[in-house]
């Protein structure tokens, strides 16, 4: 593997945990190159970048912003929930980042959201 693969991997754990590993294999056995592209690109150059400014619980946040907002990307939503918990982020902090978000999305979108949150906090213990 590459230096920015590496790279990547190794942030990607960070951000996600022990799940990194098996999560990144079950796109790489249906998708190698996209496997490929979301650990160097996403994990490597962008959470990876060490001239950001933004730490790595905010960069989630962020991230929990644009998928909310987004209103399709559930499963992704779920995925960077639990980042976000690994990065430091509270249940609370969570919450009031998906319901700001009803400001820009509107109601279903932001209600989807909380529900996949909901489902990364039972699983987590939190509620």
């Amino acid at each position: 593997m590459s230096d920015r693969y590496e790279k990547g991997i190794e942030v990607m754990r960070e951000h996600l945990g022990p799940e990194a590993d098996q999560y990144i294999e079950s796109i790489r056995e249906v998708a190698p190159l996209f496997a490929k592209v979301n650990v160097e690109f996403a994990f490597g150059d962008i959470y990876g970048n060490k001239s950001h400014v933004l730490d790595p619980k905010t960069q989630e946040l962020v991230t929990l912003s644009a998928l909310t907002v987004m209103g399709n990307a559930l499963p992704q939503l779920k995925l960077h929930v639990a980042c976000a918990l690994n990065e430091g982020a509270t249940k609370e902090e969570i919450v009031e980042t998906i319901t700001q978000m009803i400001a820009y999305c509107g109601f279903p979108s932001a209600t989807n959201a909380i529900m996949e949150a909901k489902k990364v906090f039972k699983e987590k213990g939190l509620i």
